[in-house]
């Protein structure tokens, strides 16, 4: 089963290293990962997408909760959550087929960010199947080069999904050597 895990966490140097570290060594895979900004530039968030059963959720999740660093962890596997990856993708159109790529950017709802003289790139956003599905249109042009971000994830309820005052920041040590 696919989960969509979030980690706030203190930001300061070193925090995903250990973090991606510890997953490493126990041999979790991880299928997504992002991390960036809160609301609050004391905060950082990371969204992780993992497969397994409840058991290696439940692994997952207390490992994280171990962490010093990280102050609260989510699954929104039973929650209602919109989910955004976001991908940059080089496209040949030396085979004069420019305009047919650009009405599948307009299909898929993407924008072309730059143009070459035998080639166009484009910005797509959305679900992750809309991200494949876009993806398979573009292997009959040629995709020169690719590159996405991990997936970022909220709830679609009104509640804040750390629900922290904004002045709490966890007592931090420096991460041991061993």
């Amino acid at each position: 089963m696919r989960h969509v895990l979030s980690a706030l966490v203190v930001n300061q140097p070193g925090v995903l290293a250990h973090i991606s570290g510890m997953l490493a060594a126990r041999a979790f895979n991880i299928d997504s990962l992002a991390v960036g900004a809160t609301e609050n530039d004391q905060f950082s968030r990371i969204t992780f997408v993992v497969n397994g059963d409840e058991k290696v959720l439940d692994q997952v999740r207390k490992q994280l909760e171990k962490i010093i660093t990280v102050v609260k962890v989510q699954d929104y596997v039973s929650r209602d959550f919109v989910e955004r990856d976001l991908m940059l993708i080089k496209v040949d159109t030396s085979s004069g087929r420019r305009s047919e790529v650009r009405e599948l950017v307009d299909i898929f709802r993407g924008r072309i960010v730059d143009v070459g003289h035998e080639h166009v790139m484009v910005e797509i956003s959305g679900q992750e199947n809309k991200i494949e599905a876009f993806i398979d249109r573009m292997r009959g042009f040629g995709i020169l080069e690719m590159v996405r971000t991990g997936r970022v994830a909220m709830l679609r309820d009104s509640s804040i999904t750390d629900d922290l005052p904004a002045d709490v920041i966890p007592e931090v040590s420096e991460p041991s050597a061993s």
